[in-house]
């Protein structure tokens, strides 16, 4: 959504540079240590320019805002002794490297009275500010730094879990990793966020973009950093951040045979501690448990082309019902990058969707062959569906009044049933299949 420039020449002055410290492991640098190379100047409080406002522009308009914050940085960031250090005005400093799943590692050091943040993929914030201020307690200052400050009122992330900051004259360090919108913070080695997400500040109905970029913000007093440090993680390592918080939930599947399900079990077969849809065979692959209000987990690899779908309250019995009509739904699980879909699709039936009912937003699914981490959340009619850290739809079925083709969906009003997968002839493979109910 954001990457207006390839590169840019340093617009800061420097002074003597300290050594830089060695990044840990698999880490790389974000900021040299002495000069602005790798960085641009931006503004998001200009009136009218979010990074949707940005995508409407053409590339010279572009250029030409960035040019002009570009300029306006230079009168305000320099670098000392390997240290980044802004005086606490103008524009802010966002990363020409852009970012999807990934570890970031950054310390600070800051004064009274100063009032600072870390965007990720362009969206405001991890808060940073003066603990002290007591005109700003009522705002959460006297909560701590680290938090999610822009998220709603009452969302989990927006207050730190504990007050973690450091004396001013002292360096602070965060660590944040971000799957997804997932954020976790550790302020001075202390867990202030624990897998919230991050909201879209600039349109909160969608989800953030996939990739972005790390933006230092600043206004209120000068504010120092150093040791700009960041890993990339690979699908593998993302799922395992996803996955890995996995407080209340119990596994439905063994990962050796179909111990606890019913229904078309001839046609999927236990392959590589996965469940796998025999190639050619279909039909419906249910729990023998049956489910009201819940969370469920699933793990999904994709085939070129491939096609099933994630049965929610499916009746039960027999097993060639089509789930999409006689359950609350079938969740749509598609390649729907594939060449033979192209054009052919209403948007009720991408990845992710409510099939025949909500669309859910595209661009968040894995390239074939990668495995994808589903999290579906039932209550009562509403679904919410996050893929790979991102919520992708948010929808009442109860609602809905138009339907694909025009063919209602009986079952939508189901208060409970099976949680179950739709075969369509393709090997689609599941693992980590676990769910959650709710109170």
């Amino acid at each position: 959504m954001l990457r207006p420039l390839l590169c840019l020449a340093a617009v800061a002055a420097v002074a003597s540079a300290a050594p830089a410290a060695e990044p840990p492991a698999g880490f790389t640098p974000l900021f040299n240590g002495t000069d602005l190379a790798g960085w641009y100047g931006w503004s998001s409080t200009e009136k009218g320019k979010t990074p949707y406002d940005l995508a409407k522009l053409s590339p010279g308009e572009v250029w030409s805002r960035v040019n002009a914050w570009t300029a306006d940085a230079k009168k305000h960031w320099t670098v000392e002794n390997g240290e980044l250090v802004n005086d606490g005005n103008g524009a802010f400093l966002a990363s020409e490297r852009v970012f999807g799943d990934y570890e970031l590692r950054i310390d600070y050091k800051t004064v009274a009275k100063a009032d600072s943040g870390i965007y990720l993929k362009a969206a405001p914030q991890v808060q940073i500010w003066d603990t002290t201020d007591a005109e700003k307690f009522k705002l959460g200052a006297d909560k701590g730094s680290g938090g999610l400050w822009n998220n709603s009122a009452g969302a989990p992330g927006k207050d730190p879990l504990v007050k973690a900051d450091k004396p001013f004259g002292e360096w602070n360090q965060v660590r944040i990793v971000q799957v997804g919108e997932r954020t976790t913070v550790h302020l001075n080695g202390r867990l202030v966020v624990k897998h919230a997400r991050l909201e879209n500040y600039f349109d909160r109905a969608k989800p953030l973009p996939v990739k972005g970029p790390v933006i230092l913000q600043t206004h209120g007093g000068e504010i120092r950093w150093r040791n700009v440090f960041v890993k990339e993680l690979s699908p593998a390592e993302a799922n395992k951040v996803l996955l890995d918080d996995a407080d209340g939930f119990t596994p439905l599947f063994n990962g050796t045979d179909l111990t606890g399900w019913a229904g078309a079990t001839a046609d999927y077969e236990v392959k590589d501690a996965a469940i796998v849809c025999k190639p050619g065979k279909g039909g419906n692959l249910f729990t023998e448990k049956r489910f009201t209000d819940f969370v469920a987990r699933v793990e999904y690899k994709l085939p070129p082309g491939g096609n099933n779908g994630l049965l929610l309250r499916y009746p039960g019995g027999d097993q060639k019902l089509d789930g999409a009509y006689s359950g609350l739904c079938e969740l749509q699980i598609l390649d729907d990058t594939a060449a033979k879909y192209a054009g052919k699709l209403d948007p009720r039936q991408y990845n992710g969707s409510v099939y025949g009912m909500i669309p859910a937003t595209q661009g968040y699914l894995r390239p074939v062959g990668e495995w994808n981490v589903m999290e579906v959340t039932v209550r009562g009619p509403r679904i919410t569906v996050e893929l790979n850290g991102s919520r992708v739809l948010d929808g009442d079925v109860s609602k809905v009044k138009e339907f694909m083709a025009n063919s209602p969906h009986p079952g939508k009003d189901l208060a409970d049933g099976h949680l179950g997968f739709a075969g369509h002839t393709d090997p689609v493979m599941f693992r980590t299949v676990h769910v959650k109910e709710l109170k």
